[in-house]
């Protein structure tokens, strides 16, 4: 096992130091034992985190040849040195006997892995964003695990053979999954999924497999090759329904004749594999191409508040000249997210390019998720050894420092967020509203049993919008109550009650419009002002999509800004 000793993961993770230099910065590093449940059964596993990782980081779950000790085997197939390069989680998966069970129990075993690593009990994954890795005889359990999961999956990738009829006999048929027997299931809808499979051999069921993926993909039949993949389906480019989630992505890709397993074919398959990720949003888990802030053209700055070094990225789009003013968007991610992250969910940035503003993405503090455990999973108001994190403090800090540097507008400061972040957008609309013309909040709206800083109201709130998902089971509530026509859980109750006391609303005077898949509940005030709004989003849970972000700036943020002396303006009146 080398310098590679496996390791308990600490019972105590409450008491270990955070670096107040770098707040994302997991814990602890190396192979740790950890396990989950598989129906009654307990199936061991062991995690393997690089050194100098970072919390919100990608995963790879991987089915390894039956018969190979763990951690020696990551080290000589090159799994150990990919992980630490591409800075992803690392989860390794052995048969409970000589061999794996392929009826379809070590598929769910694979799959209930996926769902433990995310529990953030000692470091924090990124969200939905694992890919499925089966090596050897580990590639038909990761081929079942995939594709009885597909929409939860952002790729998969797989050096071995294929056994015989474990996709059925049928690969004409369409179909998105298989039964414990290995028969094909017919399935009205199937997700697409980025897959690159190394074989031996041509034939048989290695030709089935891929026939299975590239259906699944609603791939053509034309096909391609390039010098690592002698195969390649691309997926039928056609987009009829929405342009921006509709774009198909997922190739199906096939090297024939070699499977060893090296860190160069690892390398190189993950090259393909690691640029899709999976957002949670409006229907089913949407697959786009992962976009980095910084070569998207943003930059990373940092600022001391309060003892902790504080990040942000701010995007200036090359038609945003610095001979004139430019509005000013933040957007805030949600606990346990980043910065990072959600400059790619949100893609404010591309409404940026057309709309001319500016983006700024911050970065939250630290919070103690559960009692002894984990105490640096982002989130906005956190509390770190009993002391309250002031994140209001740091917009005023963060704003003066963009201000200082950016040609800002300041009257067109506008600020948006999800689920914590929604809370944060919140806050700022009610504790430092002179500085925001409108905020939206995705998911959430400020609630004082949420945060620990009691503060006093600002007197000249900025209007506010809050948009959810029907399916929010942290938002919605049990039933139509307190006047309002739509569900809501008792804490955003409380906030909205509050807002119409602030902005002088009658309840009554609601007016409903549905432009699918939004319901919206708008409510003015005496000079026919929208001040607070909902939108209720149909078939969707706690996430948003990249329209909202359209949605946010061009009928909310646009409509209002402040004048030379402060006040708040709507489509050119004073309110």
């Amino acid at each position: 096992m080398g310098k590679w000793m496996l390791k308990q993961m600490p019972p105590h993770m409450d008491q270990m130091p955070i670096d107040s230099g770098d707040l994302g910065k997991v814990l602890i590093s190396g192979c740790f034992q950890q396990e989950t449940t598989v129906g009654d059964k307990k199936r061991p596993f062991i995690t393997y985190i690089p050194e100098e990782m970072h919390n919100c980081q990608p995963a790879i779950v991987a089915a390894l040849p039956s018969g190979v000790d763990s951690l020696e085997y990551m080290e000589q197939s090159g799994l150990r040195a990919l992980a630490d390069e591409k800075k992803l989680f690392l989860f390794l998966l052995s048969p409970e006997g000589e061999a794996w069970d392929l009826s379809g129990a070590d598929a769910d075993f694979m799959n209930a892995v996926y769902v433990e690593a995310q529990a953030r009990d000692y470091y924090v994954t990124m969200q939905d964003n694992f890919y499925a890795c089966g090596l050897g005889d580990g590639a038909n359990v990761a081929h079942q695990a995939a594709s009885k999961r597909s929409s939860e999956w952002s790729g998969l990738m797989t050096i071995g053979d294929v056994e015989e009829n474990l996709f059925g006999n049928e690969p004409d048929r369409q179909v998105s999954g298989m039964g414990a027997n290995g028969e094909l299931q017919i399935a009205a809808e199937r997700t697409q999924l980025p897959v690159w499979m190394a074989v031996g051999c041509w034939e048989g069921s290695n030709r089935m497999a891929a026939e299975y993926w590239r259906m699944n993909n609603h791939s053509g039949e034309e096909v391609f090759s390039s010098k690592d993949a002698d195969y390649i389906w691309f997926p039928n480019p056609v987009r009829q329904t929405l342009e921006m989630d509709e774009e198909k992505i997922a190739q199906v890709r096939v090297t024939v004749g070699d499977t060893e397993c090296s860190l160069q074919r690892l390398q190189t398959m993950f090259s393909y594999i690691g640029m899709a990720r999976r957002h949670r949003g409006q229907g089913k888990k949407i697959l786009r191409y992962y976009k980095d802030p910084v070569q998207c053209g943003a930059q990373k700055k940092t600022c001391q508040v309060d003892g902790f070094t504080r990040e942000w990225y701010e995007y200036v789009p090359d038609c945003c000249s610095p001979d004139q003013k430019w509005p000013l968007v933040f957007v805030m991610h949600g606990r346990g997210g980043t910065a990072e992250t959600f400059f790619d969910i949100s893609n404010m940035y591309q409404v940026a390019n057309r709309r001319k503003f500016i983006v700024v993405c911050p970065q939250a503090s630290v919070y103690q998720q559960k009692k002894g455990g984990l105490k640096n999973v982002a989130t906005w108001e956190g509390m770190l050894d009993k002391t309250p994190i002031d994140d209001v403090r740091f917009f005023h800090v963060m704003i003066a420092d963009i201000e200082s540097r950016l040609p800002v507008d300041k009257g067109r400061i506008y600020a948006c967020g999800q689920s914590a972040g929604g809370l944060m957008a919140d806050t700022l609309c009610e504790f430092a509203g002179e500085l925001f013309a409108a905020t939206v909040s995705w998911s959430a709206l400020y609630t004082p049993s949420r945060t620990y800083i009691r503060r006093e109201r600002c007197k000249d709130a900025p209007a506010s919008v809050m948009i959810f998902g029907a399916k929010d089971r942290l938002t919605v509530g049990t039933g139509e109550s307190w006047g309002l026509p739509f569900a809501i859980s008792e804490d955003f109750r409380n906030m909205i009650e509050e807002k119409f006391r602030r902005y002088g609303l009658d309840k009554a005077a609601v007016q409903v419009w549905t432009d699918y898949p939004i319901t919206w509940y708008s409510y003015p005030n005496s000079q026919g002002v929208p001040m607070f709004t909902v939108g209720v989003v149909d078939d969707m849970v706690h996430a948003n999509y990249p329209e909202e972000s359209w949605i946010s700036y061009d009928q909310f943020f646009c409509q209002f800004y402040r004048d030379e002396e402060g006040k708040l303006c709507y489509r050119g009146k004073k309110l």
